[in-house]
C-alpha cells in the first residue's frame, strides 16, 4: 500500500473512531456539570447554575436555534441564506400584527407565513435567476427591516391599533403563549392542590453538584412555554426528516452535488425552493418566537442581530441540528449572564473558559501525535502544524483569562455586554479545523449545464 492511500485508510479509521456515541456526550456534559459547580463556589457566583439563569437561557437560545434550523436547511440544500435576519425581522412585524388581533397561535402561523415569503424571493433570486447568495442575503435583511418600519407607521400609528398602544416603531401587545410547569419537582398544580418545590428547595442550599443540578432541571421544567417545547421538538424532527427520509436525502444531495443528482431523476429546482422556503419559515417561527414569548409585543430592532447570531451557531454546529442546539445554548447562556447576574457571573466563567482551553491545548496535542510520521503527506504535515498552532493559541488565551481571573474581582458592564459576540467569535476560531460545509453550498446550478 503506498503512503497516500495508507494516510486516507488511517484518517477514516481515526475519523470513524472520533465519533461520539451518547455516553460520550452524556460524560462530557457531567463534566462541564462538575467544573461550572467548581467554578460557582471558588468564586462564589451562584446565579451561574441558577435556575433563573437556565430559564433565561433556554428562551433566549430559541429564536438564535430556529434561525440557525433555517440557515441549516437551506444550506444543506446548496444555497447560502445570510438574509435569516430579514426574514426573522418579516416573522415578528407580521406574527405582532395577526397577534394581536386574533390571538397569539395565530400570530406564530402568520410570523411563519411572513417568514417563508422572505425565503421565497431569496429562493426566486438565487436559484431561478442566479443572484450571487450573498447578494441577495444581504438585499432581503435591507428590504425586511425598511418594509417593517414602514408598514409599522402605516398600520400601527393610527386607528385602534394605536389606541390599544401601537406606534411607529411598536405594535399593541400581543398576548403570550401559555407556559407549562412540571408539578412535584418544580411546584406547580395538580388539579386545585399547590404542589412542593422540591428543586427550589434544594437549589436554595447551594450545595455542590447537588444544588447545581436541581437549578438546572428546575430552570429547564418551570414555566417553560409550550413554543419552546415545539422549538425542542424540532430538533430531532429535523435531524429525522433530513438524515432519514427520501425527501431529506434530495435536499443533501443537492447541496453536495446537484447535477449528480439530476442525474438520478432530482428535481434540483423544486428541492431548493421547498428548502429554502422552509428556511424562512423558521426564521419567521423565530420572529414569532420573540413577539409571542421573550417580548409581548413588536419592537423595530428587535431582533438585535441574532439570524446573524444564528448563522454562526449553525457553522458551529457543522451544518446538524444537535450540534446548532449546542451552540445555540452557549449563546443564550452568555447572553443570559448581561441580565442574572452580570460581571460577577462573567467573572466566574473567565475560569470556566480558562480550563476549556486548556482541554482544547491537551486534545489538539494529542491528535497531533496520532499522525504517524512515516505517512505524512502535504495534507497531513498541514493538519499537524494546525493542530500544534491551534494548541498553542489555546494556551495563551488560557493563561491571559487565568490572569485577568487573578487580578479582578468583577468584569466591567461594557464587556458583559459584549460577551455574546466574543464568545461568538472565539468559538468559531477553535471549531474551525472540525468544520464541513456542503460541498456544492454557494455555487449556481443550471439544470442540464455541463460542469
Amino acid at each position: 500500500m503506498s503512503a497516500a492511500a495508507e494516510t486516507v485508510s488511517l484518517a477514516k479509521a481515526a475519523a470513524k473512531g472520533r465519533r461520539l456515541r451518547w455516553p460520550h456526550y452524556l460524560l462530557i456534559a457531567s463534566g462541564l456539570l462538575v467544573l461550572l459547580s467548581l467554578v460557582r463556589v471558588i468564586d462564589d457566583a451562584d446565579p451561574v447554575t441558577s435556575s433563573g439563569t437556565v430559564s433565561a437561557s433556554l428562551r433566549l437560545a430559541v429564536p438564535i436555534f430556529l434561525a440557525g434550523l433555517g440557515g441549516l436547511w437551506s444550506e444543506r440544500s446548496g444555497v447560502i441564506n445570510i438574509g435569516l435576519e430579514g426574514m426573522m425581522i418579516l416573522g415578528t412585524w407580521t406574527g405582532a400584527w395577526a397577534g394581536y388581533q386574533w390571538g397569539p397561535w395565530i400570530g406564530v402561523l402568520a410570523g411563519i407565513i411572513g417568514g417563508a415569503l422572505g425565503g421565497l424571493l431569496h429562493a426566486i433570486a438565487t436559484v431561478s435567476f442566479g443572484v450571487d447568495h450573498i447578494v441577495s442575503g444581504v438585499a432581503i435583511n435591507i428590504l425586511g427591516l425598511g418594509l417593517t418600519q414602514f408598514l409599522a407607521g402605516l398600520i400601527f400609528d393610527k386607528g385602534e391599533a394605536k389606541a390599544l398602544g401601537g406606534g411607529p416603531r411598536q405594535s399593541p401587545p400581543v398576548d403570550p403563549i401559555n407556559t407549562l410547569t412540571l408539578p412535584v419537582l418544580s411546584g406547580g398544580k395538580i388539579g386545585g392542590w399547590d404542589s412542593p418545590d422540591w428543586l427550589g428547595s434544594l437549589e436554595r442550599h447551594h450545595w455542590f453538584l447537588v444544588s447545581d443540578l436541581a437549578g438546572i432541571v428546575r430552570g429547564l421544567t418551570s414555566d417553560m412555554s409550550l413554543l419552546t417545547l415545539v422549538a425542542l421538538l424540532l430538533i430531532p424532527l429535523s435531524f429525522a426528516v433530513l438524515w432519514k427520509t427520501p425527501f431529506g436525502l434530495r435536499i443533501r444531495s443537492c447541496g453536495e452535488d446537484p447535477y449528480a443528482a439530476e442525474s438520478l431523476g432530482v428535481h434540483v429546482y423544486r428541492m431548493k425552493y421547498a428548502a429554502v422556503i422552509i428556511s424562512g419559515g423558521f426564521s419567521g417561527l423565530a420572529g414569532a418566537f420573540l413577539v409571542t414569548v421573550a417580548a409581548p409585543l413588536y419592537q423595530d430592532g428587535q431582533t438585535n442581530g441574532r439570524g446573524f447570531i444564528g448563522l454562526a451557531a449553525m457553522i458551529f454546529g457543522n451544518w446538524r441540528p444537535g450540534g446548532l442546539a449546542a451552540g445555540s445554548l452557549l449563546f443564550g447562556y452568555t447572553d443570559a449572564m448581561n441580565v442574572r447576574g452580570g460581571g460577577q457571573s462573567v467573572h466566574a466563567l473567565l475560569l470556566f473558559v480558562a480550563v476549556l482551553l486548556i482541554g482544547v491545548a491537551i486534545w489538539q496535542g494529542f491528535r497531533a501525535t496520532r499522525l504517524r510520521p512515516e505517512v505524512v503527506t502535504d495534507l497531513g504535515r498541514r493538519e499537524l502544524r494546525g493542530a500544534y498552532a491551534g494548541a498553542a493559541l489555546s494556551l495563551v488565551a488560557a493563561a491571559a483569562l487565568l490572569v485577568w481571573f487573578m487580578m479582578s474581582e468583577i468584569v466591567p458592564g461594557e464587556l458583559v455586554s459584549f460577551t455574546p459576540h466574543l464568545t461568538t467569535l472565539l468559538v468559531l476560531a477553535l471549531a474551525s479545523q472540525r468544520l464541513r460545509m456542503p460541498a456544492a453550498n454557494g455555487l449556481r446550478y443550471r439544470r442540464g449545464e455541463a460542469r
